[in-house]
């Protein structure tokens, strides 16, 4: 069958972005059929969660029990609060304070998974940080740097902030034109409609959920850096849904200051916590939290977290 039909890679190469994109979707999927109200334990789109991809892949295998040896201490929230006062203050903040003039193809992220050692039956909580550039003809490059692991058991390490870049390069793709393909590859607009048309096309349907809201977004974030406006209208959208609790003031795997509203998945099974900074009213992170166990997480188990607009020198 080689003879017939010679490859055109070389066996040695490493894969591009769309077989890494390939299996992060049929990743997800796996993970999908098993455990319906996790679905979001691999949010990162297409190359972004490449890497991360492989960590979770092993945490969906250990029994329940190391599974919560390995899973971050939950966030703690302070404070009274409603969702209207929270995206009050974020609109107040995005108004006065400078973001991105016009939207980036470029994203700055960290995230969270497991390392294991089979063989010592040792697991470290391991975050991952990644930039992801590209261009309109469909080039660029991801890169995504292990970061500096830390044992669960410690509460020093569990309790500050988590995320931390080492000098261990996980994955380093360059992608040629026509490599990178995002769902809307060009520079959206401001406007409410521009919005709803963006996070449409990341998979928002019509009427949408909170839920659905959240999932669209967070797609986008993973390839995008949108505009303090474009948050504003996003951070409106979740208001107006009417399916949000406030949950108060904390600190993020980053040290940065955040609000936090949470919502509920579809099947009620697990919650997620959507962070808003409290220091410029932008949406920067997204923590998933078990409430129904299952058969790798018990309740109250962090099952993921994606944060953005990380700054550079962390993941550089």
């Amino acid at each position: 069958m080689t003879e017939a039909d010679p490859a055109r890679t070389p066996r040695d190469a490493a894969p591009d972005a769309g077989a890494l994109a390939t299996r992060d979707r049929i990743l997800r999927k796996a993970r999908l059929a098993h455990r319906p109200h996790s679905r979001a334990v691999g949010w990162a789109s297409g190359a972004v969660a490449a890497g991360a991809a492989a960590i979770f892949t092993v945490a969906m295998l250990l029994p329940q029990d190391t599974a919560t040896a390995g899973s971050p201490t939950p966030l703690t929230f302070v404070g009274a609060s409603t969702v209207a006062e929270i995206v009050d203050a974020a609109e107040e903040d995005l108004l006065a304070v400078e973001g991105p003039a016009v939207p980036l193809r470029a994203v700055h992220a960290a995230s969270w998974g497991f390392s294991v050692d089979v063989v010592d039956q040792n697991t470290q909580v391991v975050p991952q940080l990644s930039e992801l550039t590209w261009n309109p003809d469909g080039s660029g490059r991801m890169t995504i740097i292990r970061g500096v692991p830390y044992d669960p058991a410690d509460a020093v390490a569990n309790n500050s902030a988590e995320v931390s870049r080492s000098d261990d390069v996980l994955s380093d793709v360059i992608m040629a034109p026509g490599d990178f393909e995002p769902p809307w590859p060009e520079i959206p607009g401001d406007s409410r409609e521009d919005v709803l048309a963006l996070l449409t096309a990341f998979g928002m349907p019509a009427q949408p959920t909170a839920f659905d809201i959240e999932t669209a977004f967070t797609s986008t974030f993973d390839m995008w850096t949108l505009t303090n406006a474009q948050h504003r209208e996003i951070l409106s959208l979740l208001e107006e849904t009417g399916e949000g609790m406030a949950l108060g003031d904390s600190t993020d795997r980053l040290g940065r200051p955040v609000a936090g509203l949470q919502f509920l998945t579809p099947d009620k099974g697990a919650k997620d916590v959507v962070l808003v900074s409290l220091e410029t009213g932008r949406i920067v992170g997204v923590e998933r939290t078990a409430i129904k166990a299952d058969d790798v997480f018990p309740v109250g188990a962090i099952i993921s977290y994606r944060m953005w607009d990380v700054e550079s020198e962390v993941t550089r």
